[in-house]
């Protein structure tokens, strides 16, 4: 069972991981090659490829974090996890900072870029850029790291 539930999540989460990663390091490169100058066209079709992806994602951290308690419950018994606490809190940690600027991206950032005038979308794609890199960042080395408590 643990096993299974094990694949689960990590599967999970490189889907969110492979997810970001493609959306930052291919997406947008060609959005912005095919669009150049267009700033209209390129924010147009960037929101209908976002469009219905944000319940997505919340619900694939709510299944990241759900396999991951239960992992831990199915663990409980074992003397290494005990000695590797650290590194599920750290991972939690992670996850949290990369899921609260979710939250500010989906919620903050991208009605202020829907609504912005084409003086203040260069400033908000870099800001974007920033702070997908950093999520990505977050849930990257979270993935290492539970890699790294399933091997000590």
């Amino acid at each position: 069972m643990t096993a299974v539930v094990a694949i689960i999540h990590a599967g999970l989460a490189a889907a969110w991981v492979g997810g970001m990663g493609y959306s930052l390091f291919v997406v947008q490169p060609k959005l912005k090659r095919y669009f150049g100058p267009d700033q209209e066209g390129r924010e147009t079709l960037t929101a209908v490829i976002a469009s219905g992806n944000r319940w997505k994602v919340v619900g694939l951290i709510g299944a990241i974090a759900v396999t991951g308690v239960v992992l831990l419950l199915l663990d409980h018994d074992h003397d290494h996890d005990h000695d590797h606490w650290w590194i599920h809190a750290i991972k939690a940690v992670l996850l949290l900072g990369a899921s609260g600027i979710f939250w500010y991206v989906s919620w903050r950032h991208w009605p202020q870029r829907v609504f912005a005038t084409a003086a203040e979308l260069p400033a908000l794609q870099r800001r974007l850029v920033v702070l997908a890199t950093t999520m990505l960042g977050l849930t990257g080395l979270a993935f290492a790291l539970g890699v790294l408590a399933a091997n000590v």
